[in-house]
């Protein structure tokens, strides 16, 4: 059965640190269209037992942003997708943090360098759970898709301004997300 907390667990932080992927689930205030995205990489950090940050790269919408603009609402899942089944949620209250941002220096300092960056997602966490995972299929990581990487690995910030300028100004449901320089 699940259980909740109202923070991070130490169980939870080492189940996470496992993980080689997780999901980022928002949506909009008034109705519209809930996003679920998959994130990989090295991209996620537990800063402590109430705040955590993921790196925000560019991509094709900024739902996630647009959506934290909106109303703040965030959830993280991760998945055992070897070994003992589990699931572990985070609940809370996020931001996206810009570069040019009062804290984006401190933010960014918790993880490696990565083309196309976007922002730094900071979440303050009120709820935690685990629940059986029982369902969960089992899945063997091979290694991260070097895709968007390379896509953005090379790009000059005026590129990549203006496709954010292009694709990332608005959610699907025409929120506003990424600000115009």
């Amino acid at each position: 059965m699940g259980r909740a907390f109202d923070s991070i667990t130490p169980a939870m932080r080492a189940f996470i640190a496992e993980q080689h992927m997780f999901f980022v689930a928002t949506a909009p205030s008034d109705g519209g269209r809930v996003n679920v995205s998959p994130k990989g990489y090295d991209a996620f950090r537990i800063l402590d037992d109430h705040r955590v940050a993921y790196l925000d790269l560019t991509g094709s919408g900024a739902e996630t942003i647009a959506h934290l603009r909106d109303n703040g609402r965030i959830t993280f899942m991760f998945c055992a997708f070897k070994g003992k089944p589990n699931i572990c949620r985070l609940y809370g209250s996020g931001r996206a943090v810009r570069p040019g941002d009062d804290d984006f220096d401190e933010l960014i300092a918790h993880f490696d360098p990565a083309p196309g960056t976007r922002s730094v997602i900071v979440a303050d966490i009120d709820r935690t759970s685990n629940s059986c995972g029982f369902s969960v299929p089992f899945m063997d990581f091979v290694e991260e898709r070097p895709t968007l990487s390379n896509h953005w690995d090379g790009k000059d910030d005026q590129e990549i301004e203006a496709y954010w300028a292009k694709k990332n100004t608005t959610s699907i449901d025409g929120l506003p997300a990424v600000d115009r320089n």
